[in-house]
């Protein structure tokens, strides 16, 4: 039991660093393999390691944390601008509503507390998104550390208990 719950920390660490790898996957799963394994624990695990793997970005969007330098755009000369930068480059309407959310963020920081734990129970707006606008917007680190394991937390172990509860059905 214990290299399975391990193994379920390494799984869901690897997803919050990694966007690619689906942890819900993993959790219904063990649910479905292992149903004896308790639901509450697994939701623990899981959320432990996806707030800490959040935490990264989270610091990187602070600033507290210095990005290598192969991670910085470097800016190479152009004489006509690329499309991208037609559209969100800087003087567009895309980018002055970029400020003026980025205004409204650091001026409210806890706003983001509310669209952080809805993102970590729900998923929508991706969590990895909110981790790092909330980084953007100044929030503590105890309410991104406590809005995220709430929310993480019920959201895993529902999925952990769903195979036993599908089953119950039938």
């Amino acid at each position: 039991m214990f290299g399975l719950v391990g193994l379920t920390f390494g799984v869901a660490l690897g997803s919050a660093l990694i966007p690619f790898i689906s942890v819900e996957a993993w959790v219904v799963g063990v649910g479905a393999r292992w149903p004896g394994v308790s639901c509450w624990l697994v939701g623990l695990v899981v959320a432990t390691a996806q707030v800490l793997g959040k935490l990264l970005y989270f610091y990187a969007a602070r600033g507290d944390i210095k990005l290598p330098n192969w991670l910085h755009r470097t800016k190479k000369e152009r004489t006509k601008p690329s499309k991208l930068a037609r559209w969100f480059g800087p003087g567009t309407r895309m980018h002055r509503w970029g400020d003026w959310i980025h205004v409204k963020c650091k001026k409210h920081p806890n706003w983001m507390a509310g669209t952080h734990a809805v993102s970590a129970l729900v998923g929508v707006p991706p969590f990895m998104a909110t981790s790092v606008l909330a980084g953007l917007a100044g929030m503590s680190t105890l309410m991104f550390i406590v809005t995220g394991m709430v929310g993480r937390f019920a959201r895993f172990s529902f999925l952990a208990a769903s195979p036993a509860m599908v089953m119950a059905w039938f």
